[in-house]
């Protein structure tokens, strides 16, 4: 759903497209730094969660107990707003029902997931540090992603 346009106020910075990498960047290095310090970047951690049976970590669940409600505040506070700061409009998802491309990519990244206890945040967070596992997860998920490219599309995204 796209959401009125708005203008990025200008003089505040020396172009636009500057202040939106920017940001990126900023965001990014904020994400890292959480995942570093939560342990998230350690795959053992996150394979500990998913070991319900075994000897189960729960700081995952600690770490995704403090970002849904962070978000959920965040969200709500945007969507009071006629559009976001650095581009002209939202881009939010207009699909609401589930489908099998949803379940089937959603299994699909949850078997990873737990065989190697990393997602792409973490895994590119780990690459950068030279973790062995997570260059080759990258490695992995640049080719996963390429192939998604050459495949036929079904339907709307």
């Amino acid at each position: 759903m796209t959401v009125a346009p708005s203008t990025i106020p200008t003089g505040l910075v020396a172009s636009p497209a500057l202040a939106r990498n920017v940001a990126g960047f900023l965001s990014g290095v904020l994400f890292a730094v959480g995942l570093v310090v939560s342990g998230m970047t350690r795959p053992d951690n996150v394979i500990g969660f998913l070991d319900v049976a075994g000897d189960w970590n729960p700081s995952l669940a600690f770490v995704m107990g403090g970002a849904i409600p962070v978000y959920a505040i965040a969200y709500r506070l945007s969507r009071r707003r006629s559009a976001p700061l650095l581009v002209p409009a939202f881009d939010l998802p207009t699909r609401t029902r589930l489908d099998g491309d949803l379940v089937s990519g959603a299994a699909i990244f949850g078997i990873g997931w737990g065989l190697v206890g990393l997602c792409p945040g973490p895994a590119v967070v780990g690459a950068g540090s030279g973790l062995v596992t997570a260059l080759v997860f990258v490695a992995a998920m640049l080719v996963g992603m390429a192939v998604e490219q050459r495949l036929p599309r079904r339907g709307t995204v």
